[in-house]
């Protein structure tokens, strides 16, 4: 570990999954679909079933693709294949709730960092995720700004041009993220110290986030994003 948690100058976050709680989110709007039908699903079968759609060749960007996901999925899961439902689901994501921990520990941990957010929804979308989590962000970059989606390397380019920008270097920066697939695999390729967030620590698999092919050791690993805070506050005493 090569650097301490004061010695950081920007704390970067992937936003969806990592702040903004989307499997919850994804599993309420299909149960409430479900229901409407007079039945029921299994949340964990919904996302494991969306994982698998959501990366495909002809995905879209997120959360516009929710759309075809959703019609791509639906007859697996007993449920309406009708535009309308899919376009429900994607207009969810406006709704979508913050972790208990996320808005609090960010507005702790901003009285020390520049935090800025990186995240592969589009713009709209994280407009609505933005306030949700208390405006606590420096500088947002979406896939509308970077024209690509993590974990492309070009994602993070954009976003180590704008810190140079601003007088520094990647180096000052700390990674935090819950995808080991989108984030902290590359994060380490691309010599960044990161910050693992791992949301489904009591829960088996990886939800509704791709596997990774193989396991990224974090350099920090905390279950919650309160975790984090405490640790910041623990060195910095």
């Amino acid at each position: 570990m090569s650097k301490s948690l004061p010695e950081f100058k920007y704390l970067t976050f992937d936003v969806v999954g990592t702040l903004i709680d989307f499997e919850g989110g994804l599993k309420s709007c299909f149960a409430e679909i479900a229901a409407e039908q007079g039945n029921e699903i299994d949340g964990e079968r919904a996302l494991s079933l969306y994982r698998d759609a959501r990366y495909s060749d002809d995905a879209d960007l997120f959360p516009d693709d929710l759309v075809r996901v959703y019609l791509a999925i639906a007859p697996k899961l007993g449920l309406p294949a009708d535009r309308k439902y899919g376009e429900r689901l994607r207009d969810s994501a406006k709704n979508w709730k913050g972790f208990a921990d996320s808005a609090a520990a960010l507005a702790r941990l901003g009285k020390n960092y520049r935090l800025v957010a990186m995240t592969n929804a589009r713009r709209w979308a994280f407009a609505f995720f933005e306030k949700e989590l208390g405006n606590p962000f420096h500088a947002a970059f979406t896939a509308d700004d970077t024209g690509t989606e993590k974990p492309d390397p070009a994602f993070f380019e954009t976003v180590f041009a704008y810190i140079a920008s601003e007088g520094h270097s990647k180096d000052d920066i700390l990674h935090v993220a819950q995808s080991q697939y989108h984030d902290i695999g590359i994060s380490r390729k691309l010599g960044l110290t990161n910050c693992w967030i791992e949301r489904r620590h009591a829960e088996k698999g990886y939800g509704g986030t791709i596997e990774p092919a193989e396991f990224t050791t974090p350099d920090y690993h905390f279950t919650s994003m309160a975790g984090l805070a405490d640790a910041v506050a623990a060195a910095r005493a």
